[in-house]
C-alpha cells in the first residue's frame, strides 16, 4: 500500500485547473486504487480483510490456466478496481480530511508499476 496523496495533489496543481475532476489509474490487473486512513491499524487490517475475503493459496482457476499462482490478485484487483475519480473544486481535490489515496498491490510476486494522474477540467 502505498500513498499517492501528496503526488496526486501536486498533479492537480499543476494542471492550473479550478473545477473539473482527477483519475488516478493503476496499469495492471493484479493492482488497485483506492482511499483509505492511511495509518498503521488500517495498514494492517486491509491485508487481514483482503486474505479472509480472497485468500492468497486457494486454488483459483486462473491459477489453472496460466499457473502463476495469481489468481487471488486479479479478483482482488477486480473487486477494488484499478481507477479512483474524485472532484477537484478551487484548485483542491474533494478529499476528507483523513482520506487519502492508496496504490495497492495484489500480485505474488514484484512488479515495475505505472499509476497514470488525469487531471480534467477549466
Amino acid at each position: 500500500m502505498i500513498d499517492l496523496t501528496a503526488e496526486v495533489a501536486q498533479a492537480v496543481r499543476d494542471s492550473r485547473i479550478r473545477e473539473g475532476i482527477v483519475v488516478v489509474c493503476a496499469v495492471g490487473s493484479t493492482a488497485g486504487v483506492s482511499t483509505i486512513e492511511f495509518e498503521p491499524g488500517l495498514r494492517r487490517d486491509w491485508p487481514e480483510l483482503m486474505q479472509g475475503i480472497i485468500p492468497a493459496g486457494t486454488p483459483y482457476h486462473h491459477d489453472q490456466t496460466w499457473g502463476d499462482g495469481n489468481g487471488y490478485a486479479h479478483l482482488r484487483s477486480t473487486l477494488v478496481g484499478t481507477t479512483f475519480t474524485t472532484a477537484v473544486s478551487e484548485g483542491k481535490m474533494t478529499l476528507g480530511t483523513w482520506q487519502q489515496i492508496v496504490f495497492l498491490e495484489f500480485d505474488n510476486r514484484p512488479r515495475d508499476r505505472e499509476v497514470r494522474v488525469q487531471v480534467m477540467g477549466e
